[in-house]
């Protein structure tokens, strides 16, 4: 299958690049402009597998050039991923990941209508796009009440694709990716954020940690089982359909703070930095994964543990 990944630099995207090669894939990978057209950590041979275009998804024309191979599949990765990233410019968040989105669906769209190809678009959501709810794991029928700009924007993103979905028949699917980590991952997000303030502290011999509020409660999965997800949704994803990606059991930060400790080998405690807090914060955010199991058959199969592991070992001096 002729499958192009947008955003393939990104944590999630390298880690998926690697995945569908091994499985045999034919890969582009839309790669944002102004840098070198690289993919942190593949292989020689991996890179040589992966044929490399810039994509800028502001920009119309540089999408019809990543379409113009005419892909079998797109996994839509490609966003401004990050939370406080999307609060700062607003209006970029939803210029890359709503009106981004709605100009590569249509791109595919189009295609499709003539007759060119019958391509699957999974369009790579999030989890946050819930809000804040009951203390229960979300289903994909749970009304959807963003509580940020990233979290809205990706439901401008979703209604956009699936637009294009009921006008042209193009086959989207929607993936809700609940928090996933492992090693590379920027300290933009709360684990690696967790190991570099711990590895911090064991340098100095500091008794304490700055954090944000603990309380929150989250469902972690690792890099790879996410990426495993987006396989298999592919394969078998019911177009029009959202499925969530998540293991369907909550962990506090405050525990994942203690666990990432106990890894990184500090008796650091933490203590709440105003600087920190987040505005209107998701106060439980764990995922029901029973609708994406009965689909594909995919199941998490790396441990919690295992994963806070890799990332302390991943922040080692």
């Amino acid at each position: 299958m002729r499958v192009l990944v947008t955003g393939a630099e990104g944590f999630v995207g390298r880690t998926l690049v690697r995945r569908l090669l091994v499985a045999g894939h034919q890969m582009r990978a839309g790669i944002r402009p102004g840098g070198p057209l690289e993919i942190p950590g593949l292989a020689p041979a991996e890179r040589a597998a992966v044929d490399r275009v810039p994509l800028e998804m502001l920009d119309t024309a540089s999408v019809a050039a990543a379409l113009d191979w005419r892909p079998d599949a797109v996994v839509h990765l490609a966003a401004v991923a990050s939370g406080p990233d999307a609060r700062r410019d607003v209006g970029a968040a939803w210029a890359v990941n709503a009106a981004g989105t709605a100009r590569l669906a249509d791109g595919l769209g189009r295609i499709r209508e003539r007759g060119e190809a019958d391509p699957v678009l999974l369009v790579v959501s999030t989890g946050e796009v819930y809000g804040a709810g009951v203390d229960r794991p979300r289903r994909e029928d749970d009304a959807l009440l963003p509580c940020s700009p990233y979290a809205a924007s990706k439901v401008g993103a979703e209604v956009a694709a699936l637009e294009v979905w009921r006008r042209t028949g193009l086959r989207v699917v929607i993936a809700r990716p609940f928090p996933h980590t492992g090693a590379g991952q920027s300290d933009r997000f709360v684990a690696p954020a967790f190991a570099a303030r711990l590895r911090a502290a064991r340098r100095s011999g500091a008794a304490t940690v700055p954090a944000g509020s603990l309380a929150p409660v989250r469902d972690f999965l690792h890099v790879e089982d996410v990426a495993e997800a987006y396989l298999a949704l592919l394969a078998r994803g019911v177009p029009g359909e959202a499925y969530n990606v998540a293991s369907g059991e909550g962990i506090s930060l405050d525990e994942l703070f203690r666990r990432l400790a106990r890894h990184v080998g500090v008796a650091a405690v933490p203590v709440e930095d105003p600087a920190l807090l987040r505005s209107a914060d998701i106060l439980h955010l764990v995922g029901d994964p029973s609708k994406l199991r009965a689909a594909t058959g995919w199941q998490p199969t790396i441990a919690l543990d295992r994963t806070l592991k890799e990332v302390a070992d991943a922040e080692a001096d």
